[in-house]
């Protein structure tokens, strides 16, 4: 089994900066890839950035330019630096990684979720 905790959502004003971490723990042999999602209220669950094991990153024209997504291999970690937030960036963020776990088999997991509120 694996398990993902993640942390650092909150309440911020427009503008300001919030910083996500999630750490995954348990049976893995492999991480490929992790990333955060988002999901707003009436809406879909939504790509906001990934990052393989090379380091190849991927972003949301969304968010490109404000957000940056960082990961320690060793650690098994990944998290999420939010600068200039607007608004429109509130929903719940969830943690999803991508691994092969002791057993050589490929399971995709997400994270609890945490909430992140920006006020105008």
């Amino acid at each position: 089994q694996v398990q993902l905790v993640e942390s650092g959502g909150g309440l911020v004003q427009a503008g300001r900066s919030l910083r996500l971490s999630c750490t995954a723990s348990g049976s893995i042999f492999k991480i490929n890839a992790m990333g955060w999602y988002r999901q707003a209220p009436g809406k879909q669950r939504e790509l906001v950035a990934t990052i393989s094991s090379g380091g190849s990153k991927n972003y949301a024209d969304s968010v490109k330019g404000r957000f940056t997504i960082a990961s320690d291999n060793a650690k098994n970690t990944v998290s999420l630096q939010m600068n200039s937030l607007k608004p429109e960036d509130t929903a719940v963020y969830y943690c999803n990684v991508d691994l092969i776990d002791a057993n050589w088999r490929r399971y995709n997991y997400w994270g609890q979720g945490t909430q992140v509120t920006v006020s105008s």
